[in-house]
């Protein structure tokens, strides 16, 4: 049975009629979402799937080093989507000061990661903010900060139409609702997200998804606000004590199977194969998350063992090696100010690391040296170029 999931409004542009769709409330209804044995299997694989990576978070010595990597992944794919073209090197050598090649794009993606860590800074003061219009609106605006999409209203609700495919309104892929409608569909997603809906969490979080995206509430940037999202419910909703599932990769993977089941929502009613979808993608994730949890923890613990039993080691570069994970491009003024060092003392760390084959010089300069922790970007690098 279609399932009619909205109305559309006859709006003009440029003398052409264009069909803006208006979103109808969460939950699906008419008929309600049902899930079905296949849904129900794929539910309970992503489920089991979350488990073992909430096991494999607990396992690694640091919960912030795997974080740290896992976010930066996930920025610079979700910004991949949208068409950057910046590399992971990239984006961790302008974030240590240093010219990227494509500087844009790193900022870009670092302006995602400070997006998703002020929102669950928010979300984590007493006093602050709930997962809300307000705090995406905190978040878009952090988002487009200082790039070249900053003239599309970073931090407000649009107020004009937008559409998505097509160079206008009237040959666009899809129209969404029009600015007027833009407040109350919002208002009403957000006291959803809030409510008491018996439907399982991990299936809400993707409900939501495509609400926010069907709703496109931004001039720009609705796609990584959308995918941030859903990081931000995994975690408000309990799933999992931190932000570690990032569903980028296999939305990138399967490009395009992910447009057409969000189009198939819209022009169909079709939530139950968006569902399926959406489940056999969090499994994907969650596994792909876990296998590099595991890669980095051997790497790391060989690494350890490695730079404890060489003939230069010292306290500082044992220290230094520990802060690697959270810093893996590393430069001499970084060096110092994480040991809080003299430059000669800093010099002898990254010497000792270097000469353990722990970290590599980049750049092949005499002076302003940059060093990266290779083997374990190297786990980080898949799917990313």
């Amino acid at each position: 049975m279609k399932r009619t999931t909205g109305t559309y409004r006859i709006m003009k542009s440029d003398d052409e009629d264009v069909r803006a769709f208006i979103p109808a409330p969460l939950p699906p209804a008419d008929p309600p979402l049902t899930l079905d044995d296949e849904a129900t299997r794929l539910l309970s694989d992503a489920t089991a799937a979350i488990g073992r990576l909430a096991v494999a978070a607990d396992m690694v010595p640091s919960a912030d080093w795997f974080l740290y990597g896992f976010v930066r992944k996930e920025a610079l794919i979700t910004s991949q989507i949208e068409g950057t073209q910046a590399t992971l090197r990239d984006v961790l050598t302008f974030e240590v000061g240093e010219q990227a090649q494509r500087p844009e794009d790193a900022a870009e993606v670092c302006n995602y990661v400070d997006a998703l860590t002020y929102a669950r800074r928010e979300l984590a003061r007493p006093k602050g903010l709930s997962l809300s219009t307000r705090l995406l609106c905190g978040a878009h605006k952090r988002l487009l900060k200082g790039v070249q999409s900053s003239s599309k209203q970073p931090g407000q609700i649009r107020r004009s139409q937008n559409w998505i495919g097509g160079s206008r309104p009237g040959n666009a892929r899809f129209v969404p609702p029009p600015p007027g409608e833009v407040p109350g569909a919002l208002s009403a997603l957000e006291k959803w997200i809030h409510g008491r809906d018996p439907l399982p969490p991990l299936v809400r979080v993707g409900l939501a998804h495509v609400q926010f995206e069907t709703i496109h509430p931004f001039l720009d940037g609705n796609g990584r606000i959308g995918r941030l999202l859903i990081a931000l419910l995994v975690e408000h909703w309990g799933l999992l004590r931190a932000p570690l599932l990032y569903l980028s990769v296999a939305f990138k993977r399967h490009r395009q199977d992910y447009y057409d089941r969000l189009n198939a929502v819209r022009l169909d009613g079709d939530w139950e194969g968006w569902t399926r979808f959406f489940l056999a993608c969090v499994t994907e994730a969650a596994d792909d998350a876990v296998a590099s949890a595991q890669r980095l923890f051997a790497v790391t613990t060989a690494d350890r063992k490695k730079v404890a039993s060489h003939p230069k080691a010292t306290v500082p570069a044992i220290r230094l090696f520990e802060a690697l994970p959270s810093n893996p491009v590393i430069t001499m003024p970084l060096a110092i100010k994480l040991l809080a060092v003299s430059k000669p003392t800093a010099l002898k760390a990254i010497d000792a690391l270097q000469s353990a084959g722990i970290l590599r010089e980049t750049t092949g300069r005499r002076r302003d040296r940059v060093y990266a922790y290779h083997d374990y970007l190297q786990v980080l690098t898949p799917d990313t170029e």
